[in-house]
């Protein structure tokens, strides 16, 4: 099955052509970083209209990456949540539009199922179930349990920040660029260990996180001048990723998967990489870096093993339909 994908949850405008959930013909990222940079945050209504311009040549250049055209296409796919209402109405509605027009399946995808999936990219063989997800986000951090395609059991995420929300929010802290996760990983690179010492909150008996008392601290180790900001960064990131890391590996061996699948964008994060891999005593499956950060790709890998199980989504089906994907 050849699938358009479509990706409009955030700041990217994306476009992909995907071949049995498997196989990237054609990909193409239209990003906003820099448009929202100077506010220090993604503006709404700022994405929503960049979408608007973007969309359009996006799918084109897709497209023409992929040397085909709407006539080659069997189903189409975009994102359906979660995400900014605005941004994702723009993806979604263009999707419908194509499906419409061409007469062909329609399915709505749910944007943290995409981050899955984009362990279905890489060459290689397939992930083996039963897998233990970390979807480890800008919005979101969860641990999942899939037991197969379209079947899933969610067993804890965080109790307030996510871990991607907690790196953006302490880079302002540290006077750094948005978006703070690479700026963080780029300062704490030119530190090491310090006699700082920031908390790690390891929830124990539970399989949640809390991220929101460690950017407090990091606002006190700032105000107090504590230390040097790269160690400050370099202390922040080292308990992140030592909760993250810590909870999978023990997790993991409670259940007895068969791997570690690790999905978002600060699935990116070097340190986060490693200490993955060095503490799981099972195969931990990490997409490139291309594939970490939104794409759509990651949207026609999920939507076309979807499509194989015989499911659609009805046109007239918006973004603010249900869109648990841990329940279907």
């Amino acid at each position: 099955m050849f699938v358009l994908a479509i990706e409009s949850s955030c700041d990217e405008t994306a476009a992909a052509l995907v071949e049995d959930g498997t196989t990237v013909h054609g990909a193409v990222v239209a990003s906003q970083v820099d448009l929202h940079a100077k506010y220090g945050g993604i503006v709404p209504e700022v994405a929503s209209r960049e979408h608007l311009r973007a969309i359009v040549p996006v799918i084109r250049e897709a497209f023409a990456d992929a040397g085909c055209g709407l006539e080659d296409i069997d189903a189409v796919c975009a994102t359906r949540g979660p995400g900014l209402a605005g941004a994702l109405m723009v993806g979604y509605s263009a999707g419908k539009a194509i499906a419409f027009g061409r007469d062909l399946p329609f399915l709505g995808v749910n944007h943290l199922e995409g981050h899955v999936y984009a362990n279905w990219l890489v060459e290689g063989p397939a992930p083996v179930f039963p897998a233990l997800c970390l979807v480890v986000s800008g919005g979101h951090t969860d641990l999942i349990l899939m037991h197969g395609h379209g079947s899933y059991e969610r067993l804890g995420g965080t109790l307030d920040d996510a871990a991607g929300e907690a790196f953006d929010k302490s880079g302002r802290l540290l006077g750094l660029p948005f978006p703070g996760g690479p700026e963080i990983a780029k300062l704490a690179a030119t530190a090491g260990p310090s006699s700082l010492r920031l908390p790690r909150a390891w929830l124990r008996g539970t399989r949640d996180f809390s991220f929101s008392g460690l950017k407090t601290a990091v606002l006190h180790a700032v105000r107090d001048e504590a230390a040097l900001p790269a160690e400050i960064a370099w202390e922040f990131q080292e308990a992140v990723v030592d909760v993250l890391a810590g909870k999978v590996s023990r997790i993991a061996r409670e259940l007895g998967v068969a791997e570690v699948l690790v999905a978002g964008g600060v699935a990116a994060n070097t340190r986060l990489r490693e200490e993955l891999q060095e503490r799981c005593s099972v195969p931990v499956r990490i997409p490139p870096p291309s594939l970490c950060t939104d794409n759509a790709a990651m949207i026609g890998a999920a939507g076309g093993q979807r499509l194989a199980l015989g499911q659609r989504s009805p046109l007239d089906e918006d973004i603010f339909s249900t869109n648990d994907w841990t329940r279907v």
